[in-house]
């Protein structure tokens, strides 16, 4: 089994399992392998190991090197619990949420936690409407059960 630390493409770290390099491969190049926080498939290895440059290479200059940062773990982890919190506390109405928001919002149905799917111009005006509402990304594994 090959633990291999990931990366995609909003720079949220994973590590997946593959029984091999190859396999690795051909689930990438089928778009098998995503960010379990965003679903992201671009989905880029990163190095396991330190890479040591001990050869006669010129360093470089103070100032020209661009140092990228990745999302601190600790955010990702508190973002994803928040996520759980939601999915755990909330019914899911699915393609129904502006029709549900209203009614709980004018009082044609008791007040409950809702959580479901709408299109912006949908958001837009329950907004307009004085309907506090926010969009949650959920990732797909946290969608069904996870393993």
């Amino acid at each position: 089994m090959k633990v291999l630390n990931l990366q995609c493409g909003h720079g949220h770290g994973f590590e997946g399992w593959f029984g091999s390099e190859d396999e690795f491969q051909d689930q990438l190049t089928r778009g098998l392998v995503e960010c379990p926080l965003c679903g992201d498939a671009r989905v880029a290895k990163l190095p396991s190991a330190p890479r040591l440059n001990l050869g006669a290479a010129e360093p470089a200059a103070p100032g020209k090197q661009q140092v990228m940062n990745a999302p601190d773990a600790k955010m990702q982890a508190a973002w994803m619990e928040m996520v759980r919190h939601v999915l755990a506390n909330t019914e899911d109405v699915g393609e129904k949420f502006a029709e549900e928001a209203r009614k709980i919002h004018y009082g044609e149905t008791g007040d409950r936690n809702i959580r479901g799917q709408a299109s912006r111009e949908e958001t837009e005006s329950l907004l307009e409407e004085g309907i506090a509402v926010m969009p949650l990304p959920v990732p797909k594994g946290l969608k069904g059960p996870l393993q």
